[in-house]
């Protein structure tokens, strides 16, 4: 049975799960993983949710404020051994739902163009492709997104 914990990023668990991100990234980002690891610092997030089952964290991802109504996606990641069950999506409606409840009306995130699987996912979840934002704007490497969220799909 999977558990979904809110917490912040002083939970434990949520660190280790973004160390084993940040190692996968570093593989699939080469050698513009220290220009994109300036943006993914994961301390202060307020806002992180870790998923559990059977007491081992297994999955992860933070909602963080961009903007009045707007919050940005961050830190998305599931263990290699719980992929492909749909874990990542059940995290995603799982941060939604929760902006919804901090009444933010749209959610937006960066993912590498590389990131095949993410860019799946978030296309899966009725996420569409927007101009690259903020510290991505000319990024070549960067692919924005937005959803704008209902208070009916909480």
């Amino acid at each position: 049975m999977l558990q979904f914990i809110r917490t912040d990023s002083n939970n434990l668990d949520f660190q280790q799960l973004v160390l084993a991100l940040d190692r996968y990234l570093a593989i699939t980002d080469g050698d513009e993983h220290a220009f994109y690891a300036q943006f993914n610092k994961s301390d202060g997030l307020k806002n992180v949710l870790v998923v559990y089952q059977q007491d081992q964290a297994i999955a992860c991802g933070a909602i963080k404020h961009y903007a009045d109504g707007v919050t940005e996606l961050k830190r998305m990641y599931v263990a290699p051994n719980a992929r492909g069950r749909g874990l990542a999506s059940q995290v995603l409606t799982h941060l939604e739902n929760w902006a919804i409840e901090l009444d933010y009306g749209s959610c937006i995130l960066e993912t590498g163009v590389k990131q095949l699987e993410a860019i799946r996912l978030y296309q899966k979840n009725s996420y569409q492709v927007i101009p690259n934002y903020g510290q991505y704007v000319g990024m070549q490497n960067s692919v924005c997104f937005c959803k704008n969220l209902s208070k009916s799909a909480a």
